[in-house]
């Protein structure tokens, strides 16, 4: 029986432990960079069994909040290589994390007159986060044939950047409602032609992406995200299971590094798509209202999961596998210091030797 202090490999990454840390948006990279407090950060979870980053836009029409970083520059490349390089030496595995947030966001947020993009010219219900204070989402321009190809083709240039970068591979968001999941929905992909109406329709996008990714990095390099039945953002998924098991059944055979799954409800539909899925399976389980924590570690024990991974618990314990081991103590997470602001809430929370 496994436990989460033994060893795994996701592709042909070696990970110390079964411990991840969760993608987690900051909102601190003021120039569109990670800075030296981002390399600290992270530097200082390196005891993690993999780091999965907060989400990285990989096109300048991708960013669908204030202050976060790219991968479509050498400027940004060459920032992101000096976290992966605090982090490797500190023995840890970092990965990428690829979001492109289609719909969600706001004009202010984009330069040149651009706006959101979308699947279909149908506008997410709710407000975004932007330098100005909330704002009503708006309309997206609708993708035509030729800005999908274009899209993956933005996809598979931040991969390839990441792992210029230094990166030991990349996870692509396909939750949250961000743009992958958006084509994965009904409500927000509304489209006749072949990249909507039916599940062999929107599960599309999201196979030509990773497909398109995986030949350009390696599938051993490469994971995927998904949040069946998730409503964040305004997606509505009332039958999810379907259009998953056929998306997972598709990615099957491409061999990649792990499927990650954001529990957003039933517990069957994850069991099916890590029954589906032959790789190394990451699990962010539906806890509730609780962070995800010591208590939830019998998932990898009973088989539920190969990877556990914690969001909350990480942002404000850097050496969380150590106080899992120990049984705590734990530090809190303040909300507060979530997003934006300096190194408060950052890189200041104390490590079990303090």
């Amino acid at each position: 029986m496994p436990t989460a202090f033994d060893s795994v490999t996701v592709g042909k990454t070696k990970l110390a432990n079964r411990i991840a840390m969760a993608p987690m948006t900051r909102s601190r990279a003021y120039d569109g960079l990670p800075s030296e407090l981002t390399v600290e950060y992270y530097a200082q979870r390196a005891s993690a069994g993999l780091i999965i980053t907060e989400g990285i836009q990989p096109s300048v029409v991708g960013q669908g909040y204030p202050f976060t970083p790219g991968l479509h520059s050498a400027e940004q490349v060459a920032a992101w290589r000096k976290v992966t390089d605090a982090v490797h030496a500190k023995g840890g595995k970092i990965f990428a994390q690829i979001m492109h947030t289609g719909r969600i966001g706001h004009p202010v947020l984009l330069p040149d007159g651009l706006v959101p993009v979308g699947p279909s010219a149908v506008a997410a219900e709710g407000q975004g986060f932007t330098p100005e204070g909330p704002k009503d989402f708006v309309v997206p321009r609708e993708l035509t044939g030729a800005d999908i190809e274009q899209t993956i083709t933005d996809h598979v240039t931040a991969s390839r950047n990441a792992i210029e970068a230094g990166f030991d591979g990349v996870e692509l968001h396909g939750a949250n409602g961000y743009l992958i999941q958006q084509f994965l929905a009904p409500n927000s992909n509304r489209r006749t032609d072949a990249w909507g109406g039916s599940v062999k329709g929107r599960i599309r996008f999201a196979v030509e992406v990773t497909s398109a990714v995986a030949d350009a990095i390696g599938a051993e390099r490469l994971g995927l995200r998904l949040s069946p039945g998730s409503t964040l953002n305004d997606i509505h998924e009332p039958d999810p299971r379907p259009t998953y098991e056929a998306l997972v059944r598709r990615l099957a055979p491409l061999g990649l590094a792990y499927l990650h799954v954001l529990e957003a409800g039933d517990r069957d539909v994850t069991l099916s798509l890590r029954g589906l899925f032959p790789g190394t399976f990451v699990l962010n389980p539906n806890t509730g209202e609780r962070p995800t924590g010591p208590e939830d570690l019998v998932l990898i024990e009973d088989g539920t999961t190969d990877v556990l991974a914690f969001g909350r618990l990480f942002l404000a314990n850097p050496d969380l596998p150590a106080r899992l081991a120990a049984d705590g103590p734990f530090n809190t997470a303040d909300p507060a210091t979530f997003y934006g602001g300096d190194a408060t809430g950052y890189t200041d929370y104390p490590a079990l030797s303090a």
